[in-house]
């Protein structure tokens, strides 16, 4: 078993475990398992980064075995500069989510703490699948844990938002798996991913092939207008599911972009970048203003992160190697920042059980260390420098000037947009004089709470601060990608 197999499965070999022998009665047995579970899995993953290679583009810590040999289908793993910081990323937000969890959720805790390494797994087997049916295996297997995690903790209306992100999110998939199938018929009978990036194909058959890999990963970024799914779940969703579902989830269709539509089919990736590149402008300038209406703090954040992710497309569709590696850093940024946004949304939400705006004011009174970490992840949500949520989006405008300047303005209305209903949110929920008596009766953060903002605020600022090992790790790749996507592979 190599180093990706080992981060694979790991977390999914502690997910099963608690399935299977976890009851209520044993439900602080079961959280140290999954914490157990959940920091073996991140430390799983640090050896590739000491063992990564910078200056080269090619895949690493390769593992390939047959899997159904009839089809040509192998466990085919591996990594490279565009994927590497996402199996770490995976890791360190699950560790956080089992923390988030450890008071507040007090039934079914081992199917809760279960879905979610099991689900962990999964994710870092889609970021590493050179083969596409393993891909597509690992790509639609995420829907299940989550699925599960919406339904079963979640709020009021929990079955119509699961319905709702099941449905929304297959449906797109069932026309990327049409694709496969023929990228597969077109190869000679391979799903080598790495093969199908030289497959010589027609215009027609690039613009089909675009458009059915548009159909599941625009849906799963979400990009605007697909979106709607994504505050309703939001809403619904437990702490955890949220945190994961924006952390990581939606970074799911932004590097399906980046491992299938635009190395595949790079006529077409030119042709229609228009599209994508006003798709983006408009989630991110119409999706803040909806942002600033938002009653519910959730939803909000849920607007919040269609807005960012409009910068990662955008920065992708650019084609300069500021904008893609700009629009990478994004999707690492976004994954600490809206972790943390939405973990502060359930401290309170546990506390005063609503996520209504108007049930706040004063909170700074009764809870200044929570109000300090919250305040730091609100200005990284503004894009503030020296917070990760600044590094991406600079780079994401700059490469968007350097490709049109009224394109880079545009873009950068998004930092004022980001800053109106941040700040908007802050000032009414913290600052003040305390607005009632549920204010009035709040304890600050405990120490388990302490730990889990205090984790997420030093990776925030350490990004902020210092991006270069971040970047160091993809820059030769996507200078490559770049290469690679520039050449026309017309027939």
């Amino acid at each position: 078993m190599g180093l990706l197999s080992l981060a694979i499965w790991t977390p999914i070999a502690f997910g099963v475990v608690l399935l299977a022998l976890g009851r209520d009665d044993q439900a602080r047995a079961v959280r140290w398992i999954a914490l157990i579970g959940a920091v073996i899995s991140l430390l799983a993953t640090l050896p590739l980064y000491q063992g990564f290679k910078l200056g080269t583009s090619a895949m690493q810590f390769v593992e390939k075995a047959p899997w159904i040999e009839r089809f040509n289908i192998f466990y085919h793993l591996g990594l490279d500069g565009i994927s590497f910081w996402f199996v770490p990323l995976t890791a360190f937000i699950t560790v956080i989510v089992v923390i988030s969890a450890w008071e507040v959720i007090t039934e079914r805790v081992n199917q809760y703490m279960g879905a979610f390494l099991i689900l962990s797994g999964l994710m870092i087997g889609v970021f590493s699948a050179l083969d596409g049916m393993l891909f597509y295996v690992f790509f639609e297997a995420t829907l299940i844990p989550m699925y599960l995690i919406i339904g079963i903790w979640g709020g009021p209306n929990k079955i119509y938002a699961a319905f709702k992100f099941f449905l929304y999110t297959l449906l797109g998939s069932l026309l990327m798996l049409v694709a496969l199938v023929f990228l597969y018929s077109k190869a000679g009978g391979s799903f080598d991913i790495l093969t199908w990036h030289k497959l010589p194909l027609s215009a027609t058959s690039q613009t089909l092939l675009f458009f059915a890999f548009f159909a599941a990963f625009a849906v799963k970024v979400p990009m605007w207008p697909v979106h709607t799914w994504l505050p309703d779940v939001h809403v619904e969703a437990p702490t955890g599911g949220s945190a994961v579902l924006a952390a990581i989830m939606l970074k799911l269709g932004a590097y399906g972009f980046l491992r299938f539509s635009m190395p595949i089919a790079p006529d077409a990736a030119h042709e229609w970048a228009w599209l994508m590149i006003a798709l983006s402008v408009i989630a991110v300038i119409y999706v803040g203003l909806v942002a600033m209406v938002q009653q519910d703090m959730k939803k909000l954040v849920a607007y919040s992160s269609v807005a960012h992710m409009g910068f990662v497309t955008l920065g992708f569709f650019i084609f300069n190697d500021l904008g893609v590696a700009g629009g990478i850093v994004q999707m690492i940024a976004h994954g600490f920042v809206s972790a943390a946004m939405f973990l502060c949304i359930g401290v309170l939400y546990d506390r005063v059980h609503s996520r209504e705006i108007a049930s706040y004011g004063g909170v700074v009174n009764t809870m200044p260390n929570f109000t300090a970490f919250a305040l730091l992840f609100a200005m990284a949500n503004c894009g503030l420098p020296a917070t990760a949520g600044f590094v991406g989006e600079w780079m994401v405008i700059l490469g968007a000037v350097k490709a049109n300047f009224w394109l880079g303005l545009a873009a950068a209305t998004a930092l004022i947009f980001g800053a109106a209903y941040t700040l908007w949110m802050f000032k009414r929920v913290y600052l003040g004089p305390v607005a009632n008596d549920d204010v009035r009766g709040l304890t600050d953060i405990n120490s388990r709470e302490f730990l889990m903002l205090g984790l997420l605020a030093a990776a925030v600022m350490y990004m902020g601060i210092y991006p270069k090992p971040f970047t160091d790790v993809m820059n030769t790749s996507v200078a490559d990608f770049l290469k690679h996507v520039a050449a026309s592979k017309l027939n």
